[in-house]
């Protein structure tokens, strides 16, 4: 039985429209988004307790998965959830997004992920600036080097103090963006990784297996050539789900994960 169910694109449709009928029916499995940008969101009997980005994990994921446009949604109701990065209510948490949609809105658009590194900006109007300490902290470790990820682990901080107080020292004008800083260059896979997962989905699902292929890398909005080893296993998860024989879809998983090292 194929434990993933297709629920939307988000160019058609808000998460939170594909979210909604989850959550009225007490629902536990993990949403999984596809594309450029891609994460999860795990529910457990309606509940939302984890969620996930390339960059954030927990309230911050959440809000940062709610504001995309773009993606394939899909619904995994056989996985069992074990991860809890949202310790507050259901209820709560959607009226902090509600309440921080825009405010999150205008953060993403200056900070898109954790890899942004930023500098001290020349002062040029000669006027005093009034920061707090946690805004000081911040600005101590802002080197025009370090990501502002790599800033929050020395600090301990959550994702939202850390995104907010970079986003108030950028409104403040005291740091700007690396002009020419670069995302993290995502590792591809190699094509090695694609004849081997070839082979094994073939074996268990016969010739149709590299046409499931391409169609998951549609979804996923990637190429053989581009497709980065970070989401490597959301792909192997994604494709076990075509298989129906449980011993050829664990055997599947088994060997494609030792293949990934």
């Amino acid at each position: 039985m194929v434990a993933e169910k297709y629920l939307g694109d988000l160019s058609q449709f808000k998460l939170f429209e594909l979210l909604k009928p989850l959550l009225i029916d007490r629902s536990t499995g993990r949403i999984l988004i596809r594309g450029k940008e891609s994460g999860e969101i795990c529910l457990e009997s309606g509940d939302i307790i984890h969620a996930k980005t390339d960059h954030f994990n927990g309230e911050c994921a959440f809000f940062s998965l709610m504001g995309l446009k773009s993606g394939k949604v899909v619904f995994d109701s056989e996985f069992i959830p074990r991860e809890k990065t949202i310790p507050i209510e259901t209820e709560q948490l959607l009226l902090n997004w509600s309440s921080r949609k825009q405010e999150f809105e205008k953060i993403f658009e200056l900070i898109p992920s954790g890899s942004c590194v930023f500098r001290l900006s020349i002062q040029t109007d000669g006027r005093d600036k009034n920061i707090t300490a946690d805004q000081w902290n911040l600005l101590a470790l802002t080197n025009g080097v370090k990501t502002i990820s790599e800033i929050g682990k020395i600090l301990k901080w959550d994702d939202y103090k850390l995104l907010k107080t970079t986003y108030q020292l950028i409104e403040i004008g005291l740091i700007e963006a690396v002009e020419d800083s670069k995302p993290v260059q995502k590792r591809p896979v190699g094509e090695n990784f694609f004849l081997l997962l070839e082979k094994e989905l073939k074996k268990a699902i016969g010739p149709v297996a590299p046409f499931i292929i391409e169609d998951k890398l549609e979804e996923f909005e990637q190429t053989r050539a581009s497709f980065p080893n970070e989401q490597a296993l959301s792909l192997i998860e994604s494709l076990s789900a075509e298989i129906p024989n449980p011993f050829k879809r664990n055997e599947f998983i088994q060997v494609m994960t030792k293949a990934l090292g």
